[in-house]
């Protein structure tokens, strides 16, 4: 059964494409290093599991030093989001552009987060990874990017919650981008929930995240007395 929130098959990591200047040769190197630690790392993570890799191993299959690896990432934690920032930026930009006008507040929001079910789905074991790692994320290489990525999804909630209630399908005095954390924070909560499960499949999740959010902006609808 396909719903009508279901992003399209093979979209999901494909960032647009964008003209830009061809890197030069020690930039090409540093690219390509870059390259073969975080395949290196996602390889290793997914065999042994993320508690059993270790750097060494990493750098040792990517054909670098330790002391070049610890360039490109602090630590394991660092190497997760040297791993899916790019993914989860594409993710957004895709999460982003899924609402369409004249839908009801739950199904644009369904259709942004619908993005990220399927995203997650597609490998749990190292999707648990990241989702256990992200919560307290605040030092590293990497952790300028990944907060320009969430601060990113964030504005689009507000502005998706503000539409909303511009146009009074919703009605509340809160601030727009205080009911956007609310609505993150229930689905931060939930898709945890979900990809504990041992067979987390994006269809179930979907339908449950429904009935949540729901209960949740069904309180906004009724209008103050």
């Amino acid at each position: 059964m396909r719903l009508q929130w279901e992003p399209t098959q093979g979209s999901l990591t494909r960032p647009k494409k964008k003209t830009v200047p061809e890197p030069g040769l020690r930039e090409q190197n540093k690219l390509e290093k870059r390259q073969r630690i975080r395949s290196a790392a996602r390889e290793l993570f997914s065999e042994h599991g993320y508690d059993e890799a270790t750097l060494r191993q990493i750098a040792r299959r990517a054909h670098v030093g330790l002391g070049t690896l610890f360039q490109y990432a602090k630590d394991k934690r660092d190497l997760i989001f040297l791993i899916f920032n790019e993914e989860l930026a594409a993710v957004t930009e895709e999460a982003l552009q899924a609402p369409q006008s004249g839908q009801s507040l739950q199904e644009q929001l369904l259709a942004v987060f619908a993005t990220h079910f399927y995203f997650f789905s597609k490998d749990p074991a190292l999707s648990r990874t990241l989702l256990k790692e992200l919560v307290f994320y605040s030092d590293g290489v990497h952790v300028a990017e990944f907060l320009r990525i969430r601060t990113q999804l964030m504005q689009g909630l507000t502005e998706i919650v503000r539409t909303s209630r511009n146009r009074r399908m919703i009605h509340s005095d809160e601030d727009p981008a205080v009911i956007a954390r609310n609505i993150f924070f229930v689905f931060s909560g939930y898709i945890r929930w979900w990809i504990a499960g041992p067979s987390p499949h994006p269809f179930t999740g979907l339908t449950e995240f429904r009935r949540l959010l729901n209960l949740l902006i069904d309180g906004l609808i009724t209008p103050p007395r």
